[in-house]
């Protein structure tokens, strides 16, 4: 009979719920503890008297006890009142008021009559005096603290005491060692004008700043410790954006080279019914340039809303299959893959005809056979150029001789997904070590310092004006209350033969928000205009059958008006459509107010965009709709919409889990990124070890994603 032998394994050791949650924050080594720097201070380095404790802020007093009872209505709360320390000399009487909603028998026990307690809590001021809601109390003998106090980005099941603890323990194991070259510490101090701190003296005087430290110097993040931080941190950033081009530029691309009268973008020219602008033709020739070089391609063609950036992305697509190559065009929606198959297949399935190759189209719902047909299309290289979703990235789809990538909208798919993609692509190189051409195209144009940082790795080219005969639109701020007014504008335009947008947030009632729905906006619209007028429904529940329905009505001008979510907010070109209609215009951002804004105006009729809000209005809410009044400039609204939300919008980052700057401010900080921009050239020529220590340091794992 075997003998059964005694386990020697050590038992795991069970992560306690605050070790979760700090991994859940991204916790996870010392370094990382370190740089999660305090989001406010609290004070409690002194005692206030309450005579002259500001109203409004966190403060700590003292004082006796003087009634201390439980009521039970119209709550059950406790209820104390002390008589707190006056300025010495005072003879009036100073009294608190302090509010318990949820209290144990060891509250009434410390705050018994008589006793002296010291309480901190935010004094509140009112007709009934001043008081403080569930204060933190402290027995008045306990020490005052050397330094403000910090209070930290936490999560449910993780007190600010616990992670005190935690970031004082990494900010003694952190290897907080010097990766600022010489040379750049130098040019550093003469840009800032003042001596630089060493990361580690900065770090620790933000955890534990001194009490005569100004708190607007810590808050608006203007003290020099604050500058080392940024400077550190746009460092990183600009080495790994620079560090991803070098790899790039160590690849081989295929070399698409003009093959005279066979090539595609010359007879593709020649069909279509209007000549480029001189910015379009600059941009192709940019685009040409880049696609005879024997290394990948990486460059992002922005213009704004109608500046024709399909056609410069269909002479691309002509170049790369004239030399014998695939292309593939990703949109982030089927509404939008629909639309450049429709246009692409209209331009070129012609001049393909000719060579026996065709334009395929693949999305997610189509059904087994017509996929698995167009996966063969692809897959033999009969398909020339593969219009589709993100299921263009799919394991099943297997290219030929894929030369060249376009995605288009790039901002709309998140960097988990462009990641997949950059995969995807490597995955695909040829045995000859060949890397297709990567193409990506926005609407919403890039601001300068945002080009700078997060799009460093990529050549920029930009459509700077619109093609000829596109109509000015005209945008008005309306109040819903005067929804009425805007029905009477609609029957108007419907009977002038026009066809009008009608844009909700939301497909259906939300008890969450209290926003008009587009399924109500739709039977109201209908009952309001009469059968005469018919109103269609488009959002994103709709099956794609449905939804390519519904669109082909509009496109046919069977529908007049079109009530829907943000589904149509990008690719959708109806030239009869004259009147844009935003709903609860104040819950969207700048650059999708801008987009939806740019499906009216493509025809010769005077157009409008009306900007429906409801009262009250908050301040940014404010400054969008002035400014969406004010300009149609997406360049100027991408910069202001860039100073009220920040870089996450562009980048489509935030839900995707990528490296944002958490410390620089790309609106108030060029001159530290321009110093990031040089120092990382240098130190990437000249110092590798540096680079490798402040890229461990900053990035860790999430180099990739700015890579993206």
């Amino acid at each position: 009979m075997a003998t059964r032998q005694p386990a020697t394994d050590t038992p795991v050791k069970r992560k306690s719920a605050a070790q979760v949650a700090l991994e859940k924050l991204g916790l996870r080594t010392p370094i990382d503890l370190a740089l999660h720097v305090p989001m406010r201070y609290e004070d409690e380095t002194r005692v206030h008297f309450l005579a002259e404790a500001p109203v409004g802020e966190v403060v700590q007093v003292e004082g006796v006890v003087t009634r201390c009872d439980v009521s039970f209505r119209p709550r059950r709360q406790l209820v104390v009142q002390i008589q707190a320390d006056s300025v010495p000399g005072a003879d009036d009487r100073q009294v608190l008021t302090l509010r318990f909603f949820s209290f144990y028998p060891s509250h009434q026990k410390a705050l018994a009559v008589g006793n002296r307690v010291r309480v901190r809590g935010e004094l509140k001021g009112g007709f009934f005096g001043r008081e403080m809601v569930h204060p933190l109390l402290k027995s008045p003998d306990a020490p005052l603290t050397a330094s403000l106090t910090p209070v930290y980005p936490s999560s449910a099941g993780l007190p600010q005491t616990y992670l005190r603890k935690a970031v004082l323990t990494g900010l003694s194991r952190a290897d907080l060692s010097e990766t600022l070259t010489p040379d750049g510490l130098k040019r550093l101090e003469a840009l800032a004008g003042q001596p630089i701190w060493p990361l580690r003296d900065a770090l620790h005087f933000l955890h534990h700043p001194t009490a005569d430290v100004a708190l607007e110097m810590l808050e608006d993040r203007a003290h020099p410790a604050w500058l080392r931080l940024k400077a550190e941190e746009l460092l990183a950033q600009q080495l790994s954006q620079l560090q991803a081009r070098r790899e790039r530029d160590a690849m081989r691309a295929p070399v698409f080279d003009s093959v005279g009268n066979t090539d595609l973008a010359v007879r593709l020219l020649a069909l279509l019914p209007f000549q480029l602008t001189a910015a379009q033709a600059r941009v192709s020739e940019e685009i040409s340039a880049d696609l005879r070089r024997p290394v990948p391609m990486h460059r992002l063609l922005q213009g704004d809303v109608g500046s024709g950036k399909t056609v410069v992305a269909a002479l691309a697509a002509c170049r790369a299959m004239t030399a014998g190559w695939q292309c593939a065009l990703m949109a982030p929606t089927e509404i939008l893959a629909q639309q450049h198959f429709a246009k692409l297949v209209q331009w070129l399935e012609p001049l393909l005809a000719e060579t026996g190759h065709t334009v395929a189209w693949l999305t997610g719902s189509q059904t087994k056979r017509v996929r698995t047909a167009m996966l063969e299309r692809v897959r033999n290289g009969e398909a020339a150029l593969v219009i589709g979703t993100h299921a263009l990235i799919q394991e099943t789809v297997v290219f030929d001789r894929l030369g060249l990538v376009i995605i288009d909208e790039q901002h709309r798919f998140g960097v988990a997904q462009r990641l997949s993609l950059r995969r995807k692509l490597t995955d695909m190189a040829l045995g000859d070590a060949r890397s297709p051409h990567l193409l990506m195209m926005t609407a919403t144009p890039i601001p300068r310092t945002l080009a700078m940082s997060y799009y460093a790795d990529l050549d920029v080219s930009t459509i700077d004006s619109l093609p000829p005969g596109r109509t000015p639109i005209v945008t008005r701020v309306l109040s819903a209350a005067r929804r009425d007014e805007l029905v009477t504008r609609i029957r108007e335009q419907v009977l002038a033969g026009r066809q009008v947008y009608w844009v909700c947030p939301l497909i259906e009632e939300s008890e969450a928000l209290d926003l008009r729905h587009a399924t109500q906006a739709h039977a109201e619209l209908s009952e309001s205009l009469g059968e005469d007028t018919p109103v269609g429904l488009m959002h994103g529940r709709l099956s794609p059958s449905e939804k390519q329905a519904v669109m082909a009505a509009f496109v046919a001008g069977t529908l007049r008006v079109l009530v829907s979510t943000t589904v149509i907010e990008v690719g959708v070109d109806v030239p009869n459509a004259s009147l844009m209609v935003i709903e609860h215009a104040e819950r969207f951002g700048l650059s999708q107010l801008h987009q939806l804004r740019g499906r009216v105006g493509r025809g010769t009729a005077a157009s409008a965009c009306v900007l429906l809000y409801e009262s009250p209005l908050g301040d940014v809410a404010k400054a969008r709709l002035r400014a969406m009044a004010q300009t149609n400039d997406g360049f100027e609204l991408s910069r202001i919409d860039l100073e009220l939300r920040g870089p996450g919008e562009f980048l489509g980052a935030r839900q995707s889990g990528a490296a944002l700057l958490r410390f620089a401010d790309l609106s108030q900080d060029d001159d530290l990124l321009q110093w990031a921009r040089e120092q990382a050239a240098a130190m990437l020529q000249h110092e590798p070890d540096w680079v490798a220590r402040h890229l461990n340091r900053w990035m860790g794992g999430k180099v990739e994603f700015l890579k993206a």
